[in-house]
């Protein structure tokens, strides 16, 4: 796994910021498959950030360490967004901004492949 970190703010709550392989099935704005992407998560608790990852199908995703925690900027970002859960591609290019995660996953709402049509 490349780097990720989180970040405790004084109300308790975290915000996790991972770089990641985006998913094969994700559609999206110019990086292709498997290019690197910088998820942020906000929630109650490192745990429940990567749980909420690994609901909408990423389910490799581990953190280990704090190597790569979130800036200020994405803290900010994340904090801003009502769902709470951004991403953009990794390495940063130019002024691209923040999407929110369902342009990442595709029109099946999450990582895996999609589902036939009952």
């Amino acid at each position: 796994m490349a780097g990720g970190g989180f970040c405790r703010l004084p109300n308790g709550t975290v915000v996790v910021a991972l770089t990641l392989t985006r998913p094969c099935g994700g559609t999206g704005t110019g990086t292709g498959s498997g290019a690197p992407v910088r998820v942020l998560v906000h929630a109650a608790n490192r745990a429940r950030a990567l749980t909420r990852l690994r609901n909408l199908g990423l389910r490799a995703v581990y953190l280990r360490g704090n190597d790569r925690p979130p800036t200020p900027d994405e803290i900010t970002a994340v904090l801003h967004h009502p769902d709470g859960l951004l991403w953009r591609a990794a390495p940063q290019a130019g002024q691209e901004l923040w999407h929110p995660i369902r342009a990442l996953l595709g029109p099946a709402g999450h990582a895996g492949p999609a589902r036939p049509a009952a």
